[in-house]
């Protein structure tokens, strides 16, 4: 700490600055640099986030919506399966003298396979939703680390220009005379 209050004092000592002028501490400067770009950062990156957010939002609630439809359809799927086996069941009062283990395969087959098909539309549902969520994660992270390195850039680049580099190039090379004339 008493480096860094050390370079704000020193301003005043260099022969080129004048009461006015540049700290060259690289680790005070680059301090004060980097949470001049993080506040930026997060002051305009805030709202692209939030509509980038919400945007993905809605797209995982279409997603878990069609979902949804899709169980309906499971359900209603099963209701008929249940409907047809309540009707097989009828029906095998009637065949039960003619083969009654006949009738408990096809009972058996037709709940296997509902309950397969089920389970299949309920896995790919739970697939569909996790791939989703991975997806959306790493497009929002692309997109802000992107956007918040283009913030960056640009803001260096306005704030960096060729009068700016001459001026600490010369005020560094003041220091450096000063040095030499200390070492002789």
């Amino acid at each position: 700490m008493k480096n860094i209050t050390d370079s704000f004092v020193s301003l005043g000592h260099w022969p080129s600055a004048g009461s006015l002028g540049f700290n060259t501490d690289i680790l005070a400067t680059n301090l004060i640099n980097l949470s001049v770009v993080l506040g930026v950062l997060i002051y305009f990156g805030k709202g692209v986030l939030n509509d980038l957010l919400d945007n993905r939002k809605q797209r995982i609630l279409s997603t878990i919506l069609n979902s949804e439809e899709l169980r309906r359809g499971a359900v209603e799927q099963l209701e008929r399966a249940r409907a047809r086996l309540r009707k097989v069941e009828m029906e095998a009062d009637e065949y039960r003298r003619n083969g009654y283990s006949e009738i408990e395969r096809e009972k058996v087959n037709l709940i296997n396979a509902t309950s397969d098909s089920l389970e299949r539309l309920e896995n790919y549902k739970n697939e569909t939703l996790h791939f989703e969520q991975q997806r959306t994660i790493n497009q929002v992270r692309q997109r802000v680390f992107q956007q918040a390195l283009q913030g960056a850039l640009g803001t260096l680049n306005s704030c960096l220009n060729s009068e700016l580099h001459f001026r600490t190039i010369s005020a560094n090379i003041g220091i450096l005379r000063a040095m030499e004339e200390i070492t002789y």
